[in-house]
């Protein structure tokens, strides 16, 4: 973990804040785009954001946070309580969703997705790759950082306020990219189905608020052994391996519980995994919050 303190907070669109925080001790862990950090809160839940700030800038990290109505005491807690001055312990960057090099980028952001494509598009710009943006939202006001993205790229970026204007046309954008494009996506569901529809799988790169639907064998009991103690976890089939390792005295750093954030991993060093996660687990590695084993017993590095 890396101390920082909060430095500053903005409202940068309706329900959203940005936090600017500083390194308390030093520069901060170098990151790149598409990376994101844990904050340790002081209300003791932790809750992974993208970072959204310049790699460039070792001093401090930009995350922004959107207010969630069904909050589960991540968002409302810095909405409502977090200030400026309070000490944060984050995680070092993590990056599932890194920008790959291309001859030239289209970007894709609804809402809140923004965040981890505003470096993307900054780095393609320092480039000087040939990238464009397209920006989706309800309404103009809900949409952080426009008149950021409008003052630095210009013309290279759309805005699209879906209320009054609706969804842009993806089929139409994507009969129109070049050869060697990639698209970058980050969005609510919706607007990833509709981009996953649109554009050829292998040049679509998305990363995702929630899980993708899918389904899986039911569950089944297996026991994991901790192989620095020899200790023998049950994990029964109601109960993930995380809660069952956290219950047994061998906590985990966990941050969203759905597969999509990486911050739960171990090392498997015997027995096979059945992988549930959203960004696809390293070799050796699972994802405890949600995957389980197809073998009925597991050995994992703790």
């Amino acid at each position: 973990m890396q101390q920082t303190v909060v430095d500053h907070i903005e409202r940068v669109a309706e329900d959203v804040v940005s936090l600017v925080l500083r390194g308390a001790t030093g520069p901060l862990a170098p990151w790149e785009p598409g990376a994101h950090i844990d904050l340790a809160l002081p209300n003791w839940l932790t809750r992974q954001y993208s970072l959204c700030g310049d790699p460039a800038d070792r001093e401090s990290y930009r995350v922004a946070v959107r207010y969630d109505r069904l909050s589960r005491g991540g968002s409302e807690y810095i909405h409502r309580f977090l200030r400026q001055g309070r000490a944060l312990d984050v995680s070092l960057p993590r990056n599932h969703f890194p920008l790959l090099p291309a001859p030239e980028y289209l970007f894709l952001a609804g809402g809140i997705g923004i965040t981890p494509i505003l470096p993307m598009l900054r780095a393609a710009a320092a480039s000087d790759v040939p990238a464009s943006l397209v920006y989706l939202g309800p309404s103009v006001e809900s949409m952080p950082f426009v008149d950021e993205l409008r003052s630095c790229y210009g013309d290279r970026v759309r805005i699209v306020a879906t209320r009054q204007q609706g969804r842009p046309d993806f089929a139409a954008l994507a009969s129109a990219l070049s050869p060697g494009a990639v698209v970058y996506a980050c969005g609510p569901a919706p607007m990833l189905a509709a981009a996953e529809e649109a554009f050829p799988s292998g040049r679509l790169y998305a990363e995702r608020f929630r899980p993708a639907p899918r389904s899986f064998a039911p569950n089944t009991a297996f026991e994991a052994v901790c192989a620095r103690s020899g200790r023998t976890v049950q994990v029964p089939d109601d109960e993930s391996l995380l809660d069952a390792l956290t219950h047994a005295g061998f906590p985990v750093a966990s941050g969203c519980r759905e597969g999509v954030c990486g911050s739960c991993e171990v090392a498997v060093l015997d027995g096979e995994p059945e992988h549930r996660d959203d960004i696809g687990a390293p070799a050796g590695r699972m994802y405890t919050c949600v995957s389980r084993a197809l073998s009925p017993r597991l050995v994992v590095d703790l």
